[in-house]
């Protein structure tokens, strides 16, 4: 190990040592311990000697975990509340497939609703909680708690972020907040609109009505963040508190729990830490010189044209997952044409160096992993989903071993790894609108494939310079691609 790696490894530890005191700070002081409600998995978060106070039930939106909204619980939990987080069917940790018609209200809609109310109910029957309920619900959960807080006279307060509801009135739900991202600008207009709904003249940041008299709502914005920028914003959680406090009559005072920037520093330090990480693995001196610029063109345009047209044909639907079996074909199909290509071309997978597979892999699994699924987003499956991830990299690997095949070397390899994702970015584009209906929610994992080649792909350069083995990064990338699409899309039973 270098100089340069000693001091890149003290940064990154410094970097992680940081950011895990600043989450672990978050959490100091409270009582969290895991609630089973029937087959539903929640947390309750809450200050130990606190009097009896209302609870607060917060579910996540699609794709999403208990953890992803851990930055309210713990806000609400040191404000005083019970905050109690939960998986929905199909999602985090639950064991129960999500079900119904995703197309229609009266579908996955009333049975997710359903789902919360057996949350609110048991969070109700709680001894420290004194009666009162409110609900918190982010993305898909905000129609889904606006639905229920219709139905359920018991819920004092509905706070929506990122809300898309066609369910609200002019009166209902009582006090209603909703609160979106600064660049969220079609969900909004449609929070100013529902204001409106009460008072023509509501603007975004008024409040209408009295939120103490059960006639509250209001409109308004978290600057400078997105979808998933305002689940941590403290301008988002503090709008959110102050709601509730004027609701329940309760007075909260101190900084907010906003976990975003440290989650970030901790991921940016493991990111770091990979760097002198890799020079500890074996070295091979001979790089391999890049393939010509038309086989590489030919080798990523090729599969990029041809998949989506040919698998329209084909009905995809094998994995109890949603759209998650028809990106791995996608990625089987895709990555079988490119390894042609490159064979075709001259391109051979070479030297595996599968110690660094394998190191790679479980850096990225476990331990990478292991810090989201602590402090972000349910990254540890269970048993359910591990054939899932498993079918799933049966696509993922060939489709990383030809992308590491076709950038390995050469000055332009950032050039064409810029390309590359591109393109098969675009494939997958592609794809979505040949059968709109059916794939629309593939939208929603590319932020996930961006985030995955910008983290992962950046390690992924480090070793296959050290290790002079595209088809040992080629593996494990592929293999922690498909755990994470495999632990991140909704478990889905039609029945």
């Amino acid at each position: 190990m270098r100089a340069r790696h000693v001091a890149a490894a003290l940064v990154g530890l410094l970097l992680c040592g940081i950011s895990v005191w600043k989450l672990e700070t978050a959490r100091a002081g409270l009582t969290i311990a895991p609630l089973a409600v029937g087959t539903t998995p929640a947390t309750v978060y809450r200050q130990a000697d606190a009097a009896p106070a209302p609870a607060i039930v917060i579910a996540h939106g699609f794709a999403g975990s208990r953890q992803l909204m851990e930055a309210y619980a713990l806000t609400l939990a040191r404000a005083g509340y019970v905050a109690v987080s939960f998986d929905f069917a199909g999602h985090g940790r639950n064991p129960v497939p999500m079900s119904g018609d995703v197309s229609r209200i009266d579908g996955t809609t009333q049975l997710l609703m359903r789902e919360t109310g057996r949350v609110v109910d048991a969070a109700l029957a709680l001894p420290y909680v004194d009666g009162r309920a409110a609900l918190l619900g982010h993305s898909m959960a905000s129609d889904i708690i606006v639905r229920l807080a219709l139905e359920d006279p018991r819920v004092a307060a509905t706070v929506a972020i990122s809300m898309f509801s066609e369910a609200v009135t002019a009166n209902a739900p009582r006090n209603l907040l909703m609160v979106s991202g600064e660049f969220e600008a079609f969900l909004r207009a449609n929070a100013l609109a529902n204001a409106k709904l009460a008072d023509a003249a509501a603007g975004e940041g008024t409040t209408i009505g009295d939120p103490a008299a059960g006639s509250g709502r209001r409109a308004a914005s978290a600057p400078n963040v997105e979808h998933v920028g305002v689940l941590y914003s403290a301008a988002a959680l503090q709008e959110s508190r102050d709601w509730l406090d004027a609701v329940f009559g309760r007075t909260s005072g101190g900084p907010v729990a906003a976990t975003g920037f440290p989650i970030l520093l901790l991921m940016a330090g493991l990111v770091l830490l990979a760097w002198p990480l890799a020079s500890l693995l074996p070295r091979r001196s001979a790089p391999a010189e890049p393939i010509a610029l038309r086989a590489f063109l030919v080798a990523i345009l090729v599969p990029a044209a041809v998949t989506p047209p040919l698998l329209a044909l084909f009905d995809t639907r094998f994995l109890p997952v949603l759209v998650a079996d028809y990106l791995a074909v996608h990625l089987f199909v895709y990555g079988l044409l490119s390894l042609a290509i490159l064979a075709w071309n001259g391109v051979r997978v070479g030297h595996v160096a599968w110690a660094a597979a394998v190191a790679f892999a479980a850096y990225g699994i476990f331990v990478f992993g292991g810090a989201l699924d602590r402090y972000a987003a349910s990254f540890m499956p269970n048993a359910e989903r591990l054939p899932i991830v498993a079918a799933i990299a049966v696509g993922a690997i060939p489709y990383m071993l030809a992308d590491s095949l076709a950038t390995e070397g050469g000055r332009a390899r950032v050039r064409r790894v810029l390309a590359a994702r591109i393109t098969f970015l675009a494939s997958l584009g592609a794809a979505v609108a040949l059968d709109f209906e059916r794939l629309f929610f593939l939208l929603i994992i590319i932020p996930v494939i961006v985030l995955f080649f910008g983290v992962f792909g950046t390690m992924a350069g480090w070793i296959g310079r050290r290790t002079q083995s595209p088809a040992a990064t080629g593996f494990a990338l592929g293999l922690i691609l498909a755990w994470a699409v495999g632990v991140s899309f909704p478990v889905f039973s039609p029945g």
